[in-house]
């Protein structure tokens, strides 16, 4: 357990939208959030939990925000009463982002994408963040259209995960997808190709190391759980 460590002023690229106040501190900006989505604030019932602490003992920031993710300093108390700081990633809108692993007749279709944040390419299957107005169902078979060029012939939903507890608030929604073939990749998103393994293949990989894709290792272990590898 890491508590966070202060973040320069310099990383407030962004102000965060807070209604109506006219004050766009990131304090405002997190008390406005606090009133509006209580339930991004809840502590559980129950010994061993981190709470957030409550104005007006102390108030957290806002410390970026775009149209894709929010980053918060929470005042916190931890279990044995110490208090600090915790940083946490939400996304603004309400629906989850999704992964799909494409099924080829007896494979698995994965990417070659070159991550930013890794600076490395990673091989993974197609994934992307909640979209404004989709269903997860559409919103799988938009991802596959713009990473795989390809279109689901069926879906089956394999349950949520989330990637990151430590700093990721959000699950995503995880699905395979029946496709009967792969079109273009959007090299323009980084990817530099596609390959499809045998899911023997594509399981020896992310067991030494090869994949280490967290979407990636959950769908194949679900995929495998719920019968589909052949």
């Amino acid at each position: 357990m890491t508590p966070a460590v202060p973040v320069p002023r310099s990383l407030l690229a962004l102000p965060a939208e807070v209604g109506d106040l006219m004050d766009h501190t990131p304090e405002s900006a997190y008390a406005h959030l606090r009133d509006t989505h209580p339930a991004w604030f809840v502590t559980p019932p129950g010994d061993g939990t981190i709470s957030i602490m409550r104005w007006p003992m102390t108030e957290g920031q806002v410390i970026y925000r775009d149209q894709w993710w929010m980053l918060l300093q929470d005042p916190v108390v931890f279990p044995d009463g110490r208090h600090g700081r915790y940083l946490r990633m939400l996304a603004p809108q309400p629906e989850p982002g999704v992964a799909v692993l494409p099924l080829l007749g007896n494979d698995v279709v994965l990417i070659e994408h070159f991550r930013h944040a890794t600076r490395a390419w990673h091989w993974e299957i197609p994934r992307g963040g909640g979209t404004t107005g989709l269903a997860d169902k559409d919103n799988v078979a938009k991802e596959l259209k713009e990473e795989l060029g390809a279109e689901p012939r069926e879906l089956i939903e394999l349950g949520a995960v989330h990637p990151d507890t430590g700093i990721l608030a959000q699950a995503a929604s995880l699905y395979a997808a029946r496709i009967d073939e792969v079109g273009t990749a959007d090299r323009a998103e980084g990817i530099r190709r596609t390959r499809a393994f045998t899911f023997t293949e594509a399981e020896r990989m992310a067991g030494n190391g090869l994949i280490t894709d967290a979407f990636t290792i959950a769908a194949l272990f679900r995929a495998r759980q719920a019968g589909l590898a052949t």
